[in-house]
């Protein structure tokens, strides 16, 4: 699983940031942990969640996780 934390981020940035590593993810990888942080993460945080925003063809769905801080993102190869 891939892992990307977006802590610090713009959320400009950090979609920008979020859509590359989704375009370059090698073959083979079906997950990517998102780290965008509860408190201080809301705006990444609902741009990760938001189908109208992070967009790709890869995307397949979002999956929450008990943390808050994190969604992980299913992909195809």
């Amino acid at each position: 699983m891939l892992t990307i934390d977006l802590h610090g981020m713009l959320v400009n940035q950090a979609l920008k940031t979020l859509e590359k590593a989704i375009k370059d993810a090698p073959k083979g990888t079906e997950h990517i942990r998102v780290i965008h942080g509860h408190h201080h993460g809301d705006a990444i945080r609902q741009m990760v969640r938001d189908p109208n925003q992070l967009r790709s063809r890869r995307l397949i769905r979002r999956k929450q996780t008990k943390n808050p801080g994190e969604t992980i993102l299913v992909i195809d190869d």
